[in-house]
């Protein structure tokens, strides 16, 4: 039996709430404008980078004129308005929030996304004050798949990588948890169904996954 481990750290889009689906309804508009289509090609290439490396994924894909400034401008406004109509949070969420917090578990999110998107984000449903810190990615060097973010993740909850269970919906996220030496859960929704979760300790249905609360020992 594996040990239990000390904190869970959760990545945000696509795993928190339906952020990615509605990431690709901005990006199918963006680029809509410009008469050129959002392939599931780019979506894998984009998926779980930070907004300037994935934007920059987009605009050299395509061959576009526009500045990444430019484009995120456009995206960050559209992102707004479609944010009211459709955010929710992902399946078994709030119920595995509840079961740590009344466990005693340490929780923090460790997200690509930058600090106002974040904060706009987890603000529409009083979340952030649930976790112990929010990690974005502009407290980082290397984004995802890179492991900075995790070891820093570690370093601030004062514990070592292979103590923290970490939750992520995207290839990326996940290679970034595993060469971080964190213990990783990869919970793919829709499109990251499609990714590879190689070092994944689990590959969960949703976060109402009874295997997810078995590897906590909740």
């Amino acid at each position: 039996m594996h040990s239990s481990p000390k904190a869970v750290v959760f990545d945000l889009d696509g795993l928190m709430f339906n952020t990615e689906m509605i990431y690709q309804r901005v990006g199918t508009e963006v680029l809509r404008r410009r008469g050129k289509t959002f392939d599931e090609g780019l979506l894998d290439q984009m998926m779980g980078r930070t907004n300037r490396v994935a934007l920059s994924i987009m605009i050299d894909w395509h061959n576009l004129d526009d500045t990444v400034e430019q484009l995120n401008d456009e995206s960050a406004d559209l992102f707004i308005e479609l944010l009211d109509e459709h955010l929710e949070t992902m399946p078994g969420l709030l119920e595995l929030l509840d079961a740590l917090e009344r466990a005693g578990f340490p929780k923090a999110i460790a997200t690509s996304s930058g600090p106002r998107f974040a904060h706009g984000v987890l603000g529409r449903f009083d979340l952030a004050k649930r976790f112990e810190f929010v990690l974005t990615g502009d407290d980082v060097q290397q984004g995802k798949p890179h492991p900075e973010m995790y070891h820093l993740a570690a370093s601030r909850l004062q514990i070592e990588p292979a103590e923290m269970l970490v939750l992520e919906d995207s290839q990326n996220g996940c290679q970034a948890a595993v060469a971080a030496g964190a213990i990783a859960v990869a919970v793919p929704e829709g499109r990251s169904l499609q990714h590879s979760f190689v070092g994944a300790a689990l590959v969960a249905d949703s976060l109402a996954d009874p295997r997810i609360y078995q590897r906590l020992g909740l």
